[in-house]
């Protein structure tokens, strides 16, 4: 009896069991850039599951387990989340969904983050969906949207880019060394930019 608990346990805290089968691509794009709106269509029409970092850490966070304490004590202490917590719940959200393809979302967040996902994942992504937006137009959406986000404001928003742009793009040109950035042009009207990304997504699907 206790081989297959013994393999259960393995298998929980090893890497997602069917690797070579996996079918990854990493979500770039700066705030208002529109992504969250594109993953929700790319999930609807290719089936695939769609896990974003930050709501995952959310998420843990709130469950009030030993790593969401930490989590947010980290976060209040204004600290990084190290790589290797973020790649566990990336790693656990995918286990459970049972699909073999997913979107994840706001991450890699820095070189850093992306080679512990290889190593710690055996994972490498099929490309990188890049939404490329002006940081004029970003501000506008952001701005306009109203969400009742506090920190959506003139001066935040631009911190929040300029953090964003000096993190991502080390990713961004590793993975276009490689020939695996499909760069959109978020600026248009979602419709137009929904026909870009099909482009990119219907020879693997």
């Amino acid at each position: 009896m206790g081989t297959v608990v013994d393999a259960a346990n393995k298998e929980a805290n090893g890497s997602v069991p069917t690797n070579k089968n996996v079918t990854v691509v990493f979500v770039l794009g700066g705030p208002g850039s529109g992504k969250g709106t594109q993953c929700a269509n790319i999930v609807q029409h290719f089936g695939f599951t769609h896990l974003s970092a930050g709501d995952l850490l959310r998420a843990e966070k709130k469950s009030g387990s030993e790593n969401g304490t930490m989590i947010h004590n980290m976060i209040k202490e204004g600290k990084i989340v190290p790589s290797e917590v973020t790649i566990k719940l990336l790693q656990r959200a995918m286990q459970e969904s049972g699909n073999d393809k997913f979107l994840i979302d706001g991450f890699p967040r820095n070189e850093e983050n992306r080679a512990a996902f290889e190593s710690v994942t055996g994972i490498e992504p099929e490309f990188v969906l890049f939404f490329d937006c002006s940081e004029e137009e970003m501000e506008n959406r952001l701005l306009s949207r109203n969400q009742g986000r506090e920190d959506d404001n003139i001066e935040t928003i631009r911190k929040r880019f300029k953090v964003y742009m000096e993190s991502s793009l080390p990713v961004i040109e590793y993975y276009n060394s490689k020939g695996k950035v499909r760069k959109i042009d978020a600026a248009k009207p979602i419709e137009e930019v929904f026909e870009a990304v099909k482009a990119v997504f219907t020879p693997i699907n």
